[in-house]
């Protein structure tokens, strides 16, 4: 196999290969491995390289395929996704035996000693996992810029972010390197590097894919994955969400719901910024495209305003994630079994884990309720609607660099930490997260309803840069996201759009 060949298939088309015996799992990983090392010195995605590993697995199924043994299911070298090479964020999503950091010095030599769940299936359904990719620390930004590892960049544009906090997932998979990438997503870090990026980002509902034991402040992250196509997103949830015994593609699993035909859909259009100030000349004309396109292909499209106080949205988010910055810093000895230090943090995440200490758990109660609420009120929306389509982002990929707190910000947060005083420690929450949602406000609000959300790879800008458009479902609603995704999929195709830092090669 060639490369151009490699870049030519999805996930689903190279398992086909592997299983047909046209490729296999050791000549797509050398691929895979060849192509990160021809890329990443430019992206910055990926992180931690485990190829020794990754080659023993692919050579031992091949040999498994070839000796025609039979194998249960659950043996990887039977998996739906057998021998295609997989990317995991190095956030949240542990390993046995590989280093997870997290974008963090102080997790950086923490190795743990069992597999995630999410990584359990991964591995189930044949994915041969060679590589972690970058994150922001601790997922706390939507940019992937951590002082540990240094910037990742938008393959679209280096100078450009490829979002955050699965900004590595979304780099590698925009630039060939892998043809889906698992992410996590809790404020908008599956949907905000797949609008960076041009990719696809299903954010799953709440509960959906087993996680690890949740955060006192609430679950609101969910792993799934970034892609290039709608039918390997499809496919994974069904391996992930424990569809994996039913044949691929049955109706009632997410692969045969993108298989379906759309039926004409009620949906409501949002052009409010959520909990950002305003939206970008080119996130308006990326939402007006969906909208028409949407119409063209027999949706009925109804303009509304989600009726929701932004501000206590805002409140209520910000109180649950400085808390679990609180558990991620604070509490860190409770994983690594060391004392954590102010030096082994990024200033902006220490001055969070403050704020979660002083003010999030006294305000913990009163952000539940109202996550309540939230989830109440689009619940009821989406009885009157089947989708909601709103912003992923209020505008297109910002420049590496541009959110990164100034030098009096820096010394307003160490100052903060040093001295924590109540009306400086709200002060320093609003300004630093004023700036964030400027940019990045309009996908936390499914985080907290829990509900489905996906972003979709329908328009870039004059500048060549992809801004995508979200919609959401009712809650376990995700059948009706992918035989939509699928139809916009297929009236307006974005698998051969690629970025220009890297032609395929054969």
């Amino acid at each position: 196999m060639v490369q151009s060949d490699y870049l030519a298939h999805d996930a689903i088309g190279l398992a086909e290969l592997v299983r047909t015996r046209e490729a296999s799992a050791r000549e797509l990983l050398d691929i895979a491995i060849s192509r990160t090392e021809a890329v990443n010195p430019a992206i910055n995605a990926i992180v931690l390289k485990d190829y020794d590993a990754a080659r023993e697995r692919a050579s031992r199924d091949d040999a498994k395929r070839a000796n025609g043994a039979n194998h249960a299911d659950s043996d990887r070298a039977q998996g739906a996704l057998a021998g295609v090479p997989f990317l995991i964020k190095d956030l949240g999503a542990p390993v046995a035996g590989l280093r997870m950091s997290m974008g963090s010095r102080h997790y950086r030599h923490f190795i743990p000693t069992e597999d995630a769940p999410v990584v359990a299936l991964a591995k189930a359904a044949g994915l041969n996992i060679f590589a972690k990719t970058s994150t922001s620390e601790l997922g706390q930004m939507p940019y992937t810029e951590p002082e540990l590892f240094g910037a990742c960049r938008n393959p679209w544009n280096l100078d450009h972010t490829p979002g955050g906090s699965s900004g590595g997932a979304a780099a590698a998979v925009a630039a060939g390197i892998v043809p889906l990438a698992h992410a996590s997503d809790g404020g908008g870090s599956i949907r905000i590097p797949a609008s960076c990026c041009g990719l696809f980002g299903l954010k799953p509902s709440r509960g959906r894919v087993p996680r690890v034991t949740p955060s006192a402040a609430g679950e609101l992250g969910v792993d799934h994955a970034v892609s290039r196509s709608v039918r390997d997103s499809a496919l994974l949830l069904d391996l992930l969400a424990g569809n994996a015994d039913r044949p691929s593609g049955a109706p009632g699993t997410f692969l045969g719901a993108s298989r379906e035909p759309c039926k004409p859909l009620n949906i409501a259009y949002v052009t409010e910024p959520m909990l950002a100030p305003s939206l970008s000349a080119d996130a308006r004309a990326a939402l007006e495209d969906a909208a028409q396109l949407a119409r063209s292909l027999g949706h009925n499209i109804e303009p509304v305003s989600l009726g929701i106080d932004f501000a206590a949205v805002r409140h209520a988010f910000l109180t649950l994630w400085s808390v679990t910055a609180e558990e991620l810093v604070l509490n860190a000895d409770r994983i690594t079994g060391r004392k954590p230090l102010r030096e082994e943090f990024e200033i902006s995440t220490w001055a969070m884990a403050h704020v979660g200490r002083k003010l999030g758990e006294r305000g913990l109660p009163a952000a539940l309720e109202e996550q309540r609420r939230i989830t109440e009120r689009l619940t009821d929306l989406l009885h009157r609607y089947d989708v909601i389509l709103c912003a992923t982002l209020a505008a297109a990929p910002i420049k590496i660099g541009e959110m990164q707190p100034t030098s009096a910000e820096r010394m307003q947060m160490r100052a903060v930490t040093a001295m924590p005083l109540e009306p400086l420690m709200k002060k320093l929450l609003m300004e630093a997260s004023n700036k964030a949602f400027a940019w990045a406000g309009c996908t936390e609000l499914f985080n907290l309803s829990g509900q489905p959300a996906m972003s979709v790879p329908l328009y870039w800008n004059a500048r060549g840069l992809p801004v995508g458009v979200q919609f959401a479902a009712r809650d376990g609603g995700e059948a009706t996201l992918f035989r939509l995704a699928a139809q916009l999929e297929a009236a307006r195709p974005w698998f051969d759009k690629r970025p220009p830092l890297m032609p395929a090669r054969s």
